[in-house]
This record gives structure tokens, sequence and C-alpha cells, in this order.
């Protein structure tokens, strides 16, 4: 019964969120609490919560400073340089700009941290996806799934909880897996490629000059350049200013016509989440902005990568060098009370968003784990495996990953589930090394799944709907989890 209930509480909860029909955050709160009812514990449901809000507390500081952190850096210009580099590799061309995400996505996520690595790229990208109109959803959905392979790394998280679930060495586990975990990323540019000239087609292929010229003439877009049905929009004028920096317009700047309608999210062209007062001074990342710090350029650069080999290095929790790094970049960066209120201000909606979204997740955690249907669903689906099937362990537990750390946290799928799955290989002489390295897999996946926090700091900084960036990347990026195990099976890695 609590398996089916498990089944239909997070089937009930996509459907309302890809439809549209519930915003991510209620239906985060609101299906989980009607689901413990519906089992029979609906007395608990206070008692699950708090343990959930207090499991992801950490998760929620760790954001909200580190949203503050990147949200000054970009205030001060410390990424000015990357995007103008980056606009000067992409000349305005849509194809380049797709796999420039890609790499940077791949190259940032280095970093280990997934919301570090989305807050990076979207600051740097953003500006130039919506210069051109291009689909929010492409950006978010290669970014995502370029993480997600990069988030195997030992001190990413996936990896070590693997290693400490069965007792191995986390070398063991990742440096075979190389080879296979590149052919997934190669893959993921080889899926930027493709998206980007789908885009090229869709936008063309335009000089830089072209590209920051207002433009009001109308093109034909398909839905995240995914074959959806063509429709005239306007593409945008020039670049929207980046997220967390908020530019007045320009005077006597008029509103763009045809200005596209506010909240559409589904990677068409249009201006996702925005209504026409956003498009009002279309201007990026403003080089005469008042927030800039030159002079303080490198004490900022040093301090950044200070905070990340800090991080690597896991001298303290992740919040709080996140909440030491936001104290010292606004107290040297905006010494005056005035200022650092300002700045806390300007990027108090992306805390709020963000903030919000990972303590209603705590519900839905809170509740799937409270009540035993996490550990009810996994126990269905190991027993599932034919006897038949024992010898190829690592293969089913390849494939189960997928679904698993979709519909569950890493830390329930690999302290929960893996040890069962290394039971049953090991009675058929599978080694344990084989289904750690085979539960690796679908990590591309997983960095998209609703559970993931750092994936709200992605749909939110790009202003694209959550159920939008769902419905766009989620087969792109099974399928990439799919290279990766075939790839495993082919070496004979896995």
């Amino acid at each position: 019964m609590l398996t089916v209930l498990g089944f239909a509480m997070i089937a009930t909860f996509l459907v309302l969120i890809m439809m549209k029909k519930m915003s991510p955050i209620a239906a985060l709160v609101l299906v989980p609490a009607l689901f413990c009812v519906l089992v029979g514990q609906g007395a608990q449901l206070g008692d699950y919560v708090l343990e959930g809000v207090g499991n992801l507390a950490p998760t929620a500081a760790m954001l909200m400073f580190a949203i503050v952190y990147f949200g000054v850096m970009i205030d001060v210009g410390l990424f000015d340089p990357i995007v103008r580099g980056i606009l000067r590799f992409c000349k305005a061309d849509p194809l380049r700009i797709v796999v420039g995400t890609a790499v940077l996505a791949a190259i940032v996520s280095l970093d280990g941290d997934g919301s570090t690595t989305f807050m990076i790229t979207v600051s740097a990208m953003y500006p130039l996806y919506k210069r051109l109109g291009m689909s929010l959803v492409v950006m978010t959905g290669v970014a995502a799934t370029a993480n997600g392979v990069m988030n195997t790394l030992p001190w990413g998280g996936p990896t070590a909880r693997a290693a400490t679930a069965l007792k191995l060495d986390a070398g063991d586990i990742f440096v075979p897996m190389i080879p296979a975990l590149g052919a997934g990323l190669l893959f993921v540019f080889a899926l930027a490629y493709v998206l980007g000239r789908r885009e090229r087609k869709r936008l063309g292929h335009l000089t830089l000059d072209e590209a920051l010229e207002p433009r009001t003439g109308t093109v034909l877009a398909a839905a995240g350049g995914d074959g959806g049905p063509e429709r005239p929009v306007t593409a945008p004028a020039l670049a929207s200013p980046a997220p967390g920096t908020s530019m007045p317009p320009a005077p006597g700047t008029p509103p763009a016509p045809g200005t596209p309608p506010a909240g559409d999210g589904d990677g068409d062209g249009d201006v996702d989440g925005e209504g026409p007062a956003a498009d009002e001074g279309f201007q990026g990342l403003d080089p005469e902005r008042p927030t800039l710090r030159p002079r303080l350029y490198w004490f900022n650069a040093a301090l950044t990568v200070a905070l990340l080999t800090a991080m690597i290095m896991e001298l303290l929790p992740i919040p709080v060098l996140f909440l030491i790094g936001a104290a010292l970049a606004l107290t040297v960066n905006f010494p005056h009370m005035p200022d650092q209120k300002a700045r806390i201000a300007a990027h108090a909606d992306n805390v709020l968003n963000v903030a919000g979204m990972v303590f209603a997740a705590a519900v839905f955690t809170g509740v799937l784990t409270g009540t035993g249907m996490v550990k009810h669903m996994a126990d269905w689906l190991v027993g599932a495996v034919p006897e038949a099937m024992g010898p190829h362990m690592a293969l089913v537990t390849g494939l189960l990953s997928l679904p698993l750390t979709y519909f569950m946290s890493n830390d329930g799928f690999y302290f929960g589930v893996l040890p069962v799955l290394a039971e049953a290989g090991a009675a058929h002489g599978v080694s344990p090394l084989e289904i750690a390295r085979a539960s690796l897999v679908g990590q591309a996946l997983h960095m998209s799944s609703p559970l993931v926090p750092a994936v709200y700091v992605l749909v939110g900084m790009a202003k694209v709907e959550f159920g939008d960036h769902t419905r766009f990347t989620v087969k792109w990026a099974a399928l990439t989890s799919l290279v990766v195990l075939g790839a495993g099976l082919l070496l004979g890695i896995i």
C-alpha cells in the first residue's frame, strides 16, 4: 500500500507542476500533506516536516548566503571579463553560445557545488540568451546535464556517499569511471552542438554588431527548439539585466514593441517570467553601473578563489564558508550601511524564492521518508529484479539509479538502497566496486530532480518555470546517463 501511495504521490506532484496547475512550492507542501493523511499518519505530519526542515536547514542557509555572495560579485564586476570573453568567442552565434554554456558549466563544476556552478553559469550566459532571444530552457537544460556528469567528482558528493555506504575507497570507484564519464561529457557537448544548430536555424547567424542593435522584427520560434508548434514572437532588443542586477531603463526608452506576455517560461524565445516592465531598460551588465568596484577586482577574485579552495578542502562546513564570505564581500565592497542594505535588498527575491523552495521540499522529503514510503518503494524495486538478473546486478544498479536518484535524495539512495543492491550483487559474485560505479550513472538526471535544491537556483535565476525545465531536460539527461552506462559496460568498467 505504501509503495503504491509513494509512486502516486510523486506522479501527482510531477503532473501538477508540469501542467502548471500548481506552483512548485505549493505542490511540494500540499501534495505530501494530503498523502500523509491518506496513509493514516496525519497526526505525525508535524514531526515529519520538522525533521525534513532540520535536515535541509544547512542547505537552505548555504544557498541563501551563496546567492548573496555571488550576487555581490556580479554587482561589483567580478564576472564582467568572463561575459566579455564569452561574447567575443560566441560572436553572437547561437551554436557557439549553447556549446559555450556546456563548457562553462563543466569547468565551473570542478568546485563540486551545483548551486555555485549554476549561479556563475547563468550570470555569464543569461545576457547573451536574452540579447539574441534564445531559448532559456536550452541554457538550463545544458547547464544542469553538464553539471550532473561532473557532479560525480569525489568531492562532489555521490562518489563519497557510495564509498562511505559500501566502505570502499572513493578513488577506486571514481578513477576507473573517468572514461565512461568522459563519454557522457562528450555527449553533452554534442547535444549542445545539436541544440545550438537548432537555435541558429531558428534565429539566424548574426554578427556581433547586429546582436547589439535593437531588434523588433518577428521571428519564428519553436518551443525549446524541440519541434514544437511555430508561432511569431518578438525578439528582445538588448541584453537583459543579469540575475540579481536591477538596472533602471535609459531615460526616454519606450517599451519594446510587441513585448511578449509574462510567464511564458517554455523556452520558445519569449521573455520567461517577466512582464513588459522587465523589458524596459534591456541593458545587461551595464559597464557604467554604480556598484562596480574595479579597484577591488583582485581582492574579490582572491576571496572567491580562497572560498572555493576552502570548500573543496572542507576546511569548514559550506554554509559557514558562504556566510563568512558574504559578510566579507559586503563589508569590503560596500562599507556604508545603506549600500549594504541596498545590495541585500537587490538579491532578496532570489534568496526568498530559493530558500522557500528548499523548505517546501523538506515537507516532501520528510513525509516520503517518515511514512516509510521511500523504503517500501526501494524494496519493491529491488524485489522486482528477476533472479536471473543476479549476475548482472551492476547493469540493474545503473538502470535503477536513474529513477531512484531522481525521485529520492542522494542520501536516501546511497545509504538506503545501494547497500541492498550491493548485497544482492555479492550473492551472485558481483563486486561491490562495480555496483558503486554503476550507482553514479544516474547523476546527470539527478541534477534536474525536484528534490535537488540547486536546480531551483538555476531555474530561478534564469527565470524559467520549473515544469518547463523538467519537460525539456529530463529526456536529454536520461539519455546522457544511458550513454555513461553504455560506455561503462563496453569498456568493462561496470
